[in-house]
């Protein structure tokens, strides 16, 4: 049974579509609060649910790196399908950023955005201690959870606990978001909080330095923590990400030399 708010949402609105990707642990519940920005701002929004995410741990536990990556391109194919939409756009966060990424290098997209993209993780977060797969199993690590205030509970849906099989399978999402940068060539936004606690502030450069992106924006949130989203500078992120949207600059770029 789906977690209360984990459903993933699609709301019609303007030609172009914008993918919703959320993290590890996480459900389209954190993604929603965009996903009503966009839709005033004109879009038409369609955030998915990676599988094992919004039931159990226990099912999280059960998927893999390959069923959150197909689960990103079902996404896109059910926005190509849609004959309203003439331009599709992709925003993820932490692991979804990574998807986002992966998926900007092998579909055409007229924009990436990606938030907090975890290319480089804090030491606190103790990955280096991780156990063996085979001792993974069964293992399920608490997550301390940050306050954020005002924020509905609606919102919020996901695990309390962190499966340690899949923080492997992160390992080798971050990997493949690694050999697919260099195909990236949308253009692309990057944003990253100071305060985040899970992703070395790094990452971003590391972002900005590897995609081919002809244009390409790095916006920092000094008050940030990893949940951008539902943080403090929630307000801030959405503006950047419905002006880098509207851009006419950067409206209907998707790169055709490389997809011709």
């Amino acid at each position: 049974m789906v977690l209360d708010g984990a459903e993933p949402f699609y709301f019609a609105g303007g030609s172009t579509g914008v993918l919703l990707l959320h993290g590890l642990t996480g459900s389209p519940a954190e993604m929603r609060l965009l996903g009503e920005a966009l839709v005033d701002a004109g879009f038409t929004v369609l955030a998915v649910r990676l599988p094992g995410h919004g039931t159990i741990p226990e099912d999280l536990e059960r998927t893999r790196a390959n069923d959150w990556f197909a689960a990103t391109m079902d996404g896109y194919a059910i926005l190509d399908s849609n004959t309203r939409i003439e331009k599709i756009a992709v925003v993820g966060h932490s692991m979804g950023a990574l998807l986002a990424l992966h998926l900007a290098s092998m579909r055409r997209m007229s924009h990436v955005i990606s938030v907090a993209a975890p290319f480089s993780i804090r030491k606190e977060r103790g990955v280096a201690l991780l156990p063996s797969r085979e001792k993974s199993k069964g293992m399920f690590l608490p997550k301390k959870q940050p306050r954020l205030p005002g924020i509905p509970v609606r919102c919020l849906a996901g695990y309390a606990v962190m499966p340690l099989l899949s923080v492997h399978e992160l390992l080798a999402v971050i990997a493949s978001a690694k050999e697919a940068l260099p195909q990236v060539i949308a253009p692309l936004l990057v944003i990253q909080g100071d305060r985040d606690h899970t992703v070395v502030p790094e990452s971003a450069d590391y972002i900005m330095e590897n995609a081919a992106s002809k244009e390409k924006r790095l916006v920092r949130l000094p008050r940030a923590g990893h949940r951008v989203l539902l943080g403090v500078e929630r307000a801030r992120a959405f503006q950047e990400i419905i002006g880098f949207l509207h851009s006419e600059e950067n409206i209907g770029r998707y790169g055709d030399e490389k997809w011709s």
